[in-house]
């Protein structure tokens, strides 16, 4: 008799998980209370508390928390979508500290700087958290109008602090150009609260070099309400601030720009090879717009032209290659040369140029008398130049230069004036 084999049968093992490979919870309500408690028995001295922090890194899980860690120490809690604080946990315990940015006792530069230094102190012990910082003033930035007044405050002239320490990017401050912050108003006293507490701290430079490390040299207009951009709202915007150097660095800035758009377009026309008369037409039509004054016009002629060509090495060729160059444009020169001090500043912007490049040391004279005969330098401009308005790079080796040429000159005035007196005689 035969007897059926047994099926073989599946029989499944339990594989234990590893300790170390279980994912952890996300919880970020923990790691406040945690926080909290540590806060509360480290009190009100910002000493304690930064020696707290310091060494609670090594047991709470900053990498984890970042954020939640900055919102604790900005906010005294949890933020939430809009600003308001989390109300997660409440019936457990405490939800919030005054031990933060927006519960220091007042809004003094001199109490916010021991509370700014906890960050500061923080994250040169956690270096991970900078990167987090950054992201997390991002999100507190659009949160503005869920603060108080006095809150505002107390971030701006923090904010100002870490951008001046290099603690935080200026490049944050951009995120203020949102429209529901720029319709209420909130972007713009926001940023000049910071600007004036980074010219306290510091002075009008510091000022300068922020607006230009965050990109917003050129768009301080863009604070204002759409319907409100003029320059007179932008002037008195500053002035009841305090803050009446900005309008300086803006007309400077705008100035720069208009410089700029005029150099662009110059370097464009002359590597396109187009006619000297369209390019004297579309200098004339941008320093119009512009209100460019001809000693600049002519500063960018020169700067443009002689940045065009690539000179020849060799000192005995690069005369004729000059002289020629500046022949073609020489037009363009005469039509923005019609004052005596445009004339006089292009005279000693060739001075330093043919100083700082040594192969053009030997051409200055050439130039100047080339644009003599061009009637681009008057002989007025030209004594005057040689007797009191060069510059002083390179001065006794131009003089010498001219000095036939200058002599030449005062001859010939001579000689024309004892004419004029025969004639009247």
């Amino acid at each position: 008799m035969t007897t059926k084999a047994e099926k073989p049968t599946l029989q499944g093992q339990r594989i234990k998980t590893r300790k170390r490979d279980e994912k952890a919870k996300y919880d970020p309500v923990g790691f406040r209370d945690a926080i909290l408690q540590g806060l509360l028995e480290a009190g009100s001295d910002l000493e304690a508390v930064h020696k707290y922090l310091d060494q609670a890194g090594s047991k709470l899980d900053y990498r984890t928390y970042g954020e939640t860690l900055f919102d604790i120490l900005i906010a005294g809690g949890i933020l939430t979508p809009g600003g308001g604080i989390s109300e997660d946990g409440i019936d457990n315990g405490p939800i919030r500290t005054d031990m933060c940015v927006f519960g220091a006792p007042d809004d003094s530069i001199e109490t916010l700087k021991g509370y700014a230094q906890v960050f500061t102190r923080l994250m040169r012990r956690y270096k991970y958290l900078e990167k987090m910082f950054y992201e997390e003033m991002k999100k507190v930035l659009v949160y503005l109008k869920g603060f108080g007044d006095d809150d505002r405050i107390r971030l701006a002239r923090c904010v100002a602090m870490w951008t001046s320490d290099s603690l935080l990017d200026p490049k944050v401050l951009a995120t203020l150009l949102q429209d529901h912050l720029i319709k209420d108003g909130l972007a713009a006293d926001f940023i000049c609260e910071v600007l004036l507490t980074a010219k306290n701290l510091k002075d009008i430079s510091m000022v300068r070099s922020l607006l230009r490390k965050a990109g917003l040299d050129s768009r301080l207009m863009e604070f204002l309400q759409a319907n409100k951009r003029t320059d007179e709202n932008f002037k008195n915007l500053f002035k009841e601030k305090g803050l009446e150097e900005i309008l300086g660095i803006y007309k400077n800035l705008e100035k720069e720009s208009s410089l700029k758009e005029l150099q662009t377009y110059l370097s464009q026309q002359v590597k396109d090879g187009a006619p000297v008369k369209e390019i004297i037409i579309g200098v004339a039509d941008i320093s119009k717009k512009n209100n460019i004054q001809e000693p600049q016009i002519v500063s960018v002629i020169w700067s443009t032209l002689m940045a065009s060509v690539e000179w020849n090495k060799k000192e005995e060729l690069v005369a004729d290659q000059a002289l020629r160059h500046l022949r073609v444009y020489a037009p363009l020169f005469a039509a923005n040369t019609q004052s005596d001090r445009a004339e006089l500043n292009l005279l000693v912007r060739i001075q330093e140029y043919c100083w700082e490049n040594m192969n053009f040391m030997k051409v200055f004279h050439k130039i100047v008398i080339l644009f003599y005969k061009s009637e681009v330098l008057s002989e007025e401009v030209i004594l005057k130049w040689y007797k009191e308005g060069h510059a002083t790079k390179g001065k006794s080796i131009f003089l010498d230069q001219l000095k036939k040429f200058v002599e030449w000159l005062q001859n010939a005035e001579e000689e024309s004036e004892e004419s004029g007196e025969e004639e009247e005689d």
